[in-house]
């Protein structure tokens, strides 16, 4: 559906599985750099840029660097209020003990979705509907966690230096779709910095019985929301 109206890029991040190697110190620098590198090379200048989660705030970010024609970003991290330790819980513990369980049972990824139990497993983070996401798609994700071999550092980083945005610089209009039902970035906890402080005015857009990743849960509303803001 986004092929149809626009030229697409879509990169995977650097240090995550099939992304460029992140040369030095694991951090949102290089992660931001390495985005404007692969914009570079495609020949974009700007661009409307969408993420999800971590992709979300980074999309805000390029956005601050003057690279966003806009952003639509779909429960961006970092929104966490001041002296809310929750995002210390989502990052380490989380995610650390994810990767654990995903790396003993990636080898075994296609026979554990085979059942519906075993895919309500495997997207309980992420989605309320899961019937209708493929079985090879939820298999590539759980071994794309397990090869991101530098999460352990960019969680240190992101415990470390905190989440801070240049809300001022963002000059583009900004979309934030947030599902009412996410357990990873809860509504509206996960998002009181960007509702009260940095982007009350964006475009906000909440989805009843959606999880924490509207590309997954709902595709075609997903993009129809991307559509409705980046095309004339």
């Amino acid at each position: 559906m986004l092929e149809r109206r626009h030229e697409v890029l879509a990169p995977t991040l650097a240090g995550h599985a099939g992304g460029p190697s992140i040369e030095g110190e694991a951090s949102e620098r290089a992660l931001l750099d390495a985005l404007e590198r692969a914009m570079d090379a495609a020949g974009f200048d700007e661009a409307h840029v969408v993420g999800n989660s971590l992709g979300g705030w980074l999309a805000l970010k390029l956005a601050a660097r003057g690279r966003a024609k806009s952003v639509v970003a779909f429960a961006p991290a970092g929104g966490w209020a001041p002296g809310d330790d929750a995002f210390a819980a989502t990052l380490a513990p989380h995610f650390e003990t994810m990767r654990e369980q995903l790396r003993q049972a990636a080898p075994h990824a296609e026979a554990l979705l085979a059942t519906p139990q075993g895919r309500r497993l495997a997207t309980q983070f992420t989605t309320t509907n899961y019937e209708h996401v493929p079985i090879p798609l939820l298999a590539h994700q759980m071994r794309g966690v397990v090869a991101c071999e530098r999460a352990g550092e960019l969680i240190a980083h992101a415990r470390r230096e905190g989440w801070m945005l240049q809300a001022e610089r963002i000059g583009c209009p900004v979309r934030i779709v947030w599902g009412a039902e996410d357990r990873l970035l809860p509504w509206p906890s996960a998002a009181a910095r960007f509702r009260e402080q940095w982007l009350p005015n964006a475009d906000w857009v909440v989805l009843e019985g959606v999880g924490h990743c509207p590309q997954l849960d709902v595709p075609r509303e997903a993009a129809q929301l991307i559509l409705g803001f980046t095309s004339p």
